[in-house]
């Protein structure tokens, strides 16, 4: 008979629960002290029984974990040694508790007896992700909590801290695969029925980019039954919402003319000033987000409710609906009027030309407030960003992750989240996205923001880095192109993806950016 070491067993016994509850990817960065389940992870790889992604640095990891999550809507492990490499993990973590995103993570460590004695690569890895995980273990033995901690995941991440002795290394016994049995299993929330009654003609539903987790589907079918005016921060979802709303809602006077007497919120809207002014001028307020039972719990409202509820309302108005269109269309003849080659004309024609069928991963700042004011509103596409802390940080391997589960997927970056995540372009996967940098040699969002012209603005908030993202880019061995035109960036849309590639869109200065966007808010309060 042979004797399994315990850390084998342990690592084996974790390996056949995940493969067992269904879940199908595991994303493994290389160290020592997490070799037991490392090498379990890659004995059932060989079987076919689940696949591992290596990425060489923890934090493109799991924010590449991240990317699978939101593309597959199943959990994902992360897998690293001890030390650093667990702190490494925590951008990421903070993410996917924002989200409610299923990360589970799975950290190696030594035996709790060698804490606070100087070993190496040793620090206090319990509880290091605080309140952001749903569930935690400090696990030193063949006893597993893995069926608590695999329904936690319905929720947001779990931790466990795995406290591996040496021998790290197994036998060459495959028997314990033999007995796994997988048995995918749907991880969703558990669903309660709930009624939200309005006695409102005239109000607005807001649709946070993120859904707060929700299917387009069910939105659109509660988005129907209300028949209100449709806000959506990802206005390429949904085919019905009001074109260009955080553009013209910019106007004191138009937000005035459409104050609403109700507004339902689903998800988080954080970045329109002028979408949240709206909000805040209504008389009531409901959220909807899964999200106020974890990490939202704060959050005010006449009612909150963390399923879509079943509506009870009276109709829009005509006059209601029609007062909306109309700006929307005043605002879009002002829009089609602003040509050339700038900011806004790139995430103009990237919404209207991406072709149905494709994913697409927008980042954080300027890009996704970009799409949000300036796309028509579509259908088609699958879009997706990191909306929990809307964070640039792991933007590329978020990208990434989604595209892994996509037969073509672009991703539009700001030039600083491109250099941000640029380890994330280490990899060896057989991916499909083209990334899309839009490069104004610095941190443009601040030049829209009331820091610009502040003394020392273009050192602490500018920050140029006066690189070349695509020499960056093919220094990576990626292919690399540089656009200046409208014409050459409708170009890219006219093949199939194939394969990881870099196109940068140079364009002008972040001061003439923020001059154009005033132009326009200054257009509106004239209409």
């Amino acid at each position: 008979m042979v004797v399994v070491n315990t850390s084998t067993s342990l690592a084996r016994m974790i390996v056949r629960q995940i493969i067992e509850a269904g879940i199908t990817d595991v994303v493994i960065s290389p160290g020592s002290r997490n070799a037991p389940l490392t090498l379990a992870f890659n004995s059932a790889a060989t079987r076919g029984l689940i696949k591992i992604h290596v990425r060489i640095d923890e934090r493109t990891g799991a924010f590449f974990a991240l990317g699978l999550i939101k593309s597959t809507g199943r959990p994902v492990p992360i897998v690293c040694t001890s030390g650093t490499a667990v702190a490494n993990f925590h951008p990421a973590v903070l993410e996917a508790n924002h989200t409610n995103a299923a990360l589970l993570v799975l950290t190696a460590d030594r035996p709790a007896m060698l804490r606070r004695t100087g070993a190496n690569q040793t620090t206090e890895q319990v509880r290091i992700f605080g309140a952001a995980v749903r569930y935690f273990a400090d696990i030193d033995g063949p006893v597993s909590p893995m069926e608590l901690a695999l329904d936690s995941l319905r929720s947001g991440p779990v931790h466990l801290n795995l406290q591996f002795d040496e021998p790290l290394l197994p036998d060459d016994s495959t028997q314990w695969l033999n007995e796994i049995k997988a048995a995918p299993e749907a991880f969703l929330a558990r669903r309660k029925t709930m009624t939200l009654k309005l006695q409102a003609s005239r109000g607005i539903l807001v649709i946070g980019h993120d859904r707060a987790g929700f299917s387009v589907e069910a939105i659109t079918k509660f988005a129907k039954k209300l028949n209100w005016p449709i806000i959506a921060e990802d206005p390429l979802s949904f085919p019905d919402a009001i074109a260009h709303a955080s553009i013209f809602l910019t106007s004191p006077a138009i937000r005035s003319a459409l104050t609403p007497q109700a507004v339902i919120v689903i998800g988080r809207t954080t970045l329109s000033r002028s979408v949240n002014a709206l909000i805040t001028s209504a008389p009531s307020t409901y959220v909807i987000d899964p999200r106020i039972a974890t990490v939202d719990t704060h959050r005010r409202a006449e009612k909150l409710f963390t399923e879509i509820p079943v509506i009870d309302t009276v109709m829009a108005s005509d006059d209601w609906q029609m007062k909306w269109q109309k700006y929307s269309e005043r605002c879009a003849k002002l829009i089609d009027n602003f040509d050339g080659w700038s900011e806004a004309t790139i995430a103009k024609e990237i919404a209207q030309a991406i072709p149905n069928g494709s994913a697409l991963f927008i980042s954080s700042s300027r890009p996704i407030r970009d799409l949000e004011g300036f796309a028509k509103p579509r259908t088609g596409v699958t879009t997706y960003a990191n909306r929990g802390l809307a964070g640039i940080d792991g933007n590329i391997s978020t990208a990434l992750g989604i595209a892994s589960s996509h037969t073509q997927t672009y991703a539009v970056l700001g030039d600083l989240a491109f250099l941000h995540d640029v380890t994330g372009l280490i990899q060896r996967e057989d991916i499909n996205c083209t990334f899309i940098v839009i490069n104004n040699d610095g941190g443009g969002i601040f030049s829209t923001l009331p820091q610009r012209g502040v003394e020392g603005f273009e050192t602490v908030f500018g920050t140029p880095h006066g690189l070349d993202p695509a020499a960056i880019a093919a220094a990576f061995g990626i292919p690399s192109s540089t656009i200046t035109t409208i014409e050459q960036l409708r170009k890219i849309f006219t093949h199939p993806v194939k394969g990881v590639s870099v196109v940068v869109a140079h364009v002008a200065s972040r001061e003439m950016n923020a001059d154009n966007l005033r132009s326009i808010y200054d257009a509106m309060n004239s209409i």
